[in-house]
């Protein structure tokens, strides 16, 4: 095999990565190597330079708390501070990361449920650490119904909380709500931030337009279903995703689309599993050799389609990073169903209460403190993907 196509082949196996992650870039040839692709977040992150006994604490208070006590005439915080001080760690016998790469990459990948990126919710919130020394990914799943405090947009219609989904809409070019870097991305890093003090690196976001054409760039996918799944409506305002019998399928993007948004007939839990599932598919279809040799060309035909704040300099380090990452080091979670409980609150923005996901705070922080130092979750018997 000659260099040309070894170096096509390991281009195209980034795709592969960001797949996995939930997410996929496009890859253009730009004169500017290290300029991000789309504008940057500007938010201090502790991943890579500060170790976690100085990573900047925040005061986030529980979110439904913070609405009784606002309720109450108490002060709730709503600045998010910033980290002032950057700490260089001592030298240690760490292998050093690969590819050039830092030593860990937080990426905040979102899926928005419309064609465009001028508005739109999140209805994918995905974060994804990318350990270029073991190397490793960690997909952490969010659920979008978690009820935050969302700073920064107060002086537009009181508005102070609301879905984690609704970060992203509020901080969109079309709402024109938030003024600070990074747009929808940014504000939902930073209320990502100032709730659980979880800090991201860069952002990828992809519209559902663009979610089609991907699988159908690849030529569909396969997936085996044990059950069927019943996503035909269940009253007037549920949207007819379909009725897929259990057995094997080969999935359009159309179709991929649907199944990947039912959600009324179980949770949102089932539904990121089912997220889960296409991923893994997609990542075994671009595997095979039908595809491997012809991806820098469809990865070229996403210019544009999706926006990231990576520049191509990283994508280069994922690129080379992606081939060395095996099956049972790339690892899925989410926040345990058993500690969330179905609740209302009161939206502002429609002047009504609302469906939310209430829970202990300090124990999601917990989980997503354990998820940043890569001690969570643990790596199963089986590959996550099969």
């Amino acid at each position: 095999m000659n260099k040309k196509i070894i170096r096509n082949i390991l281009i195209g196996i980034l795709l592969i990565a960001l797949v996995s992650a939930g997410i996929v870039y496009g890859f253009p040839l730009l004169k500017n190597w290290n300029t991000p692709l789309a504008p940057s977040l500007e938010l201090d992150t502790p991943t890579a330079v500060i170790p976690p006994s100085v990573v900047p604490s925040l005061t986030a208070t529980d979110p439904l708390a913070a609405t009784n006590a606002s309720s109450t005439g108490q002060k709730v915080a709503t600045e998010l501070p910033q980290a002032t001080e950057t700490i260089t760690p001592e030298p240690t016998s760490t292998p050093e990361p690969l590819c050039g790469g830092p030593q860990v990459m937080t990426v905040l990948a979102l899926g928005v449920d419309i064609n465009d990126y001028t508005y739109g919710l999140a209805d994918v919130i995905r974060i994804v650490r990318v350990d270029f020394v073991t190397p490793k990914v960690t997909v952490l799943s969010l659920p979008r119904d978690l009820w935050v405090e969302i700073p920064g947009i107060e002086d537009h219609y009181d508005i102070t909380h609301g879905k984690l989904n609704q970060s992203y809409f509020y901080g969109t070019e079309g709402m024109g709500y938030y003024d600070g870097p990074g747009g929808g991305p940014g504000l939902m890093a930073r209320t990502l931030a100032q709730n659980f003090d979880l800090y991201v690196d860069h952002y990828g976001t992809v519209n559902m337009f663009t979610f089609t054409k991907m699988v159908d760039a690849v030529g569909g996918i396969d997936i085996y279903l044990p059950e069927a799944v019943d996503g035909r409506p269940i009253d007037d305002k549920t949207e007819d995703m379909g009725y897929f019998t259990a057995g094997h399928h080969h999935f359009t993007g159309e179709m991929a689309l649907r199944f990947s948004r039912i959600r009324k007939i179980d949770s949102g839990f089932a539904r990121m599993d089912r997220q889960t599932q296409v991923i893994c598919a997609l990542r075994e279809k671009i595997l095979t050799p039908a595809v491997l040799p012809n991806l820098p060309q469809l990865i070229a035909s996403f210019e544009g389609s999706i926006i990231t704040d990576l520049s191509p300099a990283q994508l280069g380090q994922l690129a080379c990073l992606a081939p060395q990452i095996s099956r049972e080091n790339l690892l899925f979670a989410s926040i345990p169903q058993e500690i969330l409980t179905p609740t209302r609150a009161f939206n502002e923005m429609a002047d009504d209460t609302t469906f939310v996901l209430g829970a202990d705070y300090d124990v999601i922080r917990d989980y997503i403190d354990r998820f940043e130092a890569g001690t969570w979750p643990d790596k199963p018997k089986e590959p996550t993907c099969p």
